[in-house]
């Protein structure tokens, strides 16, 4: 008797499956697969405050000068989704009214539970006492490229329709890694129901959609090209 037929690979392990085919398919770690790629509109966005940009870079380099920028980097990212996610919290430190002993008290019970880096804590300390805390989101935003340019961090958007396991977004990370030549890949997960079954990795100005949406997208456009072609 021969071999067993292998089983049937569905829904995320599937998209994995065609990710790894399409970077097979590309001999050199820059070039990008030239199928299931397609490049996103780059969308206007207002000019981020220089302000933002300048009190992010200093907090970079003095990370980078103490040798704590992976410290204050993963305390960078906790302060965005803090301030991102919860409502409470943001109208406190963004309340012009609110006195600014009354902000660093926030912020000290803050670093206490989340164990912050002392130049974190610090640099909010700043920003409470220069009146940026504001900005505290485009701050955390240009923290990260600055973090990302310096440490050839390629940040990914991974797109499903239901949480993936550690082990499949490290597959996918390995294997943007391949197909970016960058030295690390950050993924950023998203849920998204409206996908069906598979993802959709967005980085840079580049799309991977291995989604059944994508798919069945795909095909619709095809018959429609048929159809036109035909009148």
């Amino acid at each position: 008797a021969g071999p067993c037929p292998p089983a049937q690979t569905t829904g995320p392990a599937l998209a994995l499956a065609s990710l790894s085919l399409s970077l097979q398919k590309t001999h050199h770690p820059t070039t990008k697969p030239t199928t299931q790629i397609t490049t996103t509109e780059q969308h206007k966005q207002a000019k981020r405050n220089e302000v933002s940009d300048s009190y992010a870079k200093a907090l970079v380099d003095l990370a980078e000068e103490k040798s704590q920028l992976e410290a204050v980097h993963a305390d960078v990212d906790a302060v965005a989704g803090l301030v991102r996610d919860n409502a409470k919290l943001r109208n406190l430190l963004f309340d012009p009214a609110l006195e600014a002993e009354k902000k660093r008290a926030v912020v000290a019970k803050l670093s206490r539970e989340a164990g912050f880096n002392k130049y974190t804590t610090n640099f909010l300390n700043l920003l409470i006492a220069k009146g940026r805390v504001s900005l505290l989101d485009e701050i955390c935003e240009a923290f990260e490229e600055e973090y990302c340019r310096l440490t050839d961090t390629q940040v990914a958007t991974l797109r499903s329709a239901v949480r993936l396991e550690q082990e499949q977004q490290f597959l996918i990370a390995k294997k943007l890694q391949e197909l970016t030549g960058s030295k690390n890949i950050k993924l950023k997960p998203v849920i998204d129901a409206s996908l069906i079954a598979g993802f959709v990795v967005e980085y840079g100005s580049s799309q991977i959609d291995l989604s059944v949406r994508g798919q069945v997208a795909g095909v619709a456009d095809q018959l429609a090209r048929q159809l036109a072609a035909q009148v």
